[in-house]
């Protein structure tokens, strides 16, 4: 039984010694002394606000120079997205949105039999008419503009094109609003919230 036990004793630091040597031979083989200056650094830089928080706002776009040279005849086309929640000729019925007959300076939140929402409600509170600085405002993003409104429509992006519809919405009237003083200033009246724009409760385009 010694002769067996000797023998495992002996096996168990044989390979001890094996292993040992094997690992300080390859620390030598494959050891590398560091640099005294690395290659290059990676620095992150830290951010102080959020994504995209440094960009500055896109500026409002003033729609009153744009009306004295706009296109009612293209605006008419333009009022094809709007079509399909709208109604512009006069005594039309009322759909997803409002009829707009007479929208330009018109009381908002006011044409009759048509229900509006909490927020196009709230918004008429603070704001008296559908101006022409409200109108632009809120076709080009009406839930910015009018937060709450029942209007899911994306909006008119292009102030051209915003001009041509507002001008040709102008002219669904019985007296058409004039035109506004170009050099006027596009502050909002006294009393009156920052411009937004048509009422409409649907997907396209203005409403009152």
């Amino acid at each position: 039984m010694n002769s067996y036990v000797n023998m495992g004793v002996g096996a168990l630091l044989g390979t001890v010694f094996v292993l040992m040597s094997v690992s300080i031979a390859s620390e030598g083989i494959f050891h590398s002394e560091k640099p005294e200056k690395e290659g290059f650094t990676i620095v992150a830089e830290e951010g102080t606000s959020e994504a995209g928080g440094g960009a500055q706002a896109e500026a409002e776009v003033d729609i009153k120079p744009l009306l004295a040279s706009a296109d009612a005849s293209a605006g008419e086309t333009v009022f094809k997205k709007c079509a399909s929640c709208h109604t512009a000729e006069k005594g039309g019925p009322n759909k997803v949105g409002p009829n707009l007959w007479g929208v330009v300076d018109r009381p908002i939140a006011s044409h009759e039999g048509f229900s509006y929402s909490a927020g196009m409600k709230t918004f008429a509170e603070a704001n008296k008419t559908w101006t022409y600085d409200h109108l632009s405002f809120f076709v080009e993003a009406p839930k910015k503009h009018v937060p709450g409104t029942a209007m899911g429509f994306a909006g008119v992006k292009k102030p051209d094109e915003r001009a041509n519809l507002i001008a040709w919405l102008r002219q669904q009237s019985d007296s058409p609003s004039p035109l506004p003083d170009a050099s006027a200033a596009a502050a909002p009246a006294a009393g009156e919230a920052q411009p937004a724009a048509t009422e409409g409760e649907a997907k396209p385009a203005p409403a009152n």
